[in-house]
């Protein structure tokens, strides 16, 4: 099973791992990982030893791709992963949305972009076909700097589109789920705006770590017998890539074991 990848993972960081004292706790960390996952027949990559709330990670992604930075939109949602990283001001500021849609305020829609690029047969080819989160211009004015920072696409045979993500930091626990997760349903949803096929996702991560009072109960997931990843069905092709709703997507055949709580990390 391909889950064996993530809970490797947990185990490499557990007996290998580098223990720091860093800004929000205590973490046990390697630096450098790749997971590859199979999109292939509709395939995605949701973990199965713990229930995952998919519907709260496609919420999120559909968030990002319309540009919007507002948490009032989250809340809308009753997505309140966000909701330990607001800024005093009560904003996240320019984060993943605003550099996909706006990057540094110029204008530039590099989502628009990668489509308009994966739509043409010959353009589609490119080696170039980049979506960058990291704005060192902007850091500062973000609520949280950007975890997922870079990601590549890429075309094989005129036909199958896989994605590379760069993740410069992970939090193994909570949140590398949800960016196994997201880029997946991102690699899926562009190949069904753009007439592709989903192909492959590629995850490496340079500073992979976990919680120190994440470490028990990890080792418990670990102990967990994996099931086959479900499927993900895109139920219709929206004019535009924002116009795409939660209601679009279906998940069959997710099964999983129980729920598994962290506190999660500011």
């Amino acid at each position: 099973m391909e889950e064996e990848q993530y809970l490797n993972l947990i185990k490499e960081i557990i007996e290998k791992g580098n223990e720091e004292e860093l800004r929000n706790g205590t973490t046990i960390s390697i630096f450098g990982t790749t997971m590859r996952y199979s999109l292939m027949e509709e395939r995605l990559p949701v973990l199965t030893t713990k229930k995952m709330a998919w519907k709260t990670c496609i919420k999120e992604l559909l968030w990002f791709i319309s540009g919007d930075t507002s948490i009032e939109r989250l809340w809308e949602q009753d997505v309140h992963i966000w909701d330990k990283n607001i800024k005093e001001d009560g904003t996240l500021g320019p984060i993943y949305g605003h550099q996909w849609r706006n990057f540094n305020n110029s204008g530039i829609d590099q989502l628009k972009e990668i489509i308009e690029i994966l739509k043409d047969k010959e353009k589609r080819r490119s080696r170039r076909i980049i979506l960058s989160a990291w704005n060192p211009q902007q850091l500062n004015e973000m609520a949280l700097p950007p975890c997922h920072v870079m990601c590549q696409f890429n075309v094989e045979k005129d036909k199958y589109l896989s994605c590379c993500l760069f993740q410069r930091s992970g939090d193994v626990g909570l949140g590398v789920p949800f960016n196994i997760m997201s880029y997946s349903v991102l690699t899926h949803l562009l190949a069904k705006h753009c007439g592709l096929l989903a192909k492959e996702f590629i995850h490496f991560i340079g500073n992979a770590h976990i919680y120190k009072e994440h470490v028990e109960v990890l080792k418990e997931q670990c102990k967990r017998e994996c099931y086959l990843f479900p499927k993900l069905t895109i139920n219709k092709k929206r004019e535009k890539i924002e116009d795409y709703k939660i209601e679009d997507f279906e998940l069959k055949d997710y099964k999983y074991g129980k729920e598994i709580k962290m506190e999660m990390k500011k």
